[in-house]
């Protein structure tokens, strides 16, 4: 018998239908929303303010026609020395506690990068900690310095503009940091200052003073910027009269 060949008759197969891939959210924010989502969805009211009237105001005073020409903050430093860190490390564990609960971003150390032998000094050696805050820890810090911490300080009369750097920088000191409210008096081991160190996108101090003076910083009215200005209001208010 003659063997038949079997024929194989392949189906072919039925092409799937299409299935839109559900596009996966990013990871990172997209624009200004990680501004939003760094303190776990608090947004500090200065940035609001800062926004709707601040900005605004400045561009019109300042006579700027780009609003990305307003000066803006952009970090806040903060600084203790301790000078004999080396030999009481207990002093600085305490200093980098007290920076850490009062800015609520952990504190680094500062190490000391060139050798003093007078002071016994070798390179490497822990001399400090700071702190560099930068956009909403940065406000939320501000909204606390200002409402809060400055008015507690004792005896005190108003900032002074003569810390201006010349390049659109402020400084100041802080002799107690019990002025701040997180820290307990309790716990401390002593009373020590820091140094705050604000950095703005200001070319010139009187921009910077006039930024810092519409966040709310108490400077004192006597200063030469304020001087400077008078003239050309009382001039302007003249015309207005006439």
């Amino acid at each position: 018998m003659a063997e038949t060949k079997k024929k194989v008759i392949a189906k072919k197969a039925k092409p799937k239908p299409k299935v839109k891939s559900k596009a996966k959210p990013s990871a990172k924010p997209k624009g200004n929303a990680k501004n939003t989502t760094d303190m776990n969805g608090y947004l500090p009211n200065l940035i609001t303010l800062f926004k709707d009237n601040i900005s605004p105001a400045l561009q019109k005073q300042l006579g700027l026609k780009n609003p990305y020409q307003v000066p803006r903050i952009q970090k806040i430093s903060l600084n203790i020395g301790i000078g004999n860190a080396r030999e009481e490390k207990n002093a600085l564990e305490h200093a980098i506690n007290d920076l850490t609960t009062i800015t609520g971003q952990k504190a680094v150390v500062t190490k000391a990068k060139k050798a003093i032998s007078n002071f016994k000094l070798r390179v490497g050696d822990p001399v400090g900690t700071r702190v560099t805050l930068r956009r909403q820890r940065m406000y939320e810090f501000l909204e606390r310095l200002i409402s809060i911490a400055l008015p507690r300080v004792r005896d005190f009369t108003g900032l002074s503009v003569k810390s201006f750097d010349g390049r659109g920088n402020y400084s100041f000191g802080i002799l107690e940091q019990i002025v701040f409210p997180e820290i307990d008096y309790d716990k401390i081991d002593k009373i020590r200052g820091l140094d705050i160190t604000i950095t703005t996108s200001a070319k010139t101090d009187e921009g910077a003073y006039l930024l810092l003076k519409s966040l709310g910083f108490p400077f004192r009215l006597d200063n030469r910027f304020e001087r400077a200005t008078r003239p050309a209001e009382e001039a302007a208010d003249l015309e207005e009269v006439n």
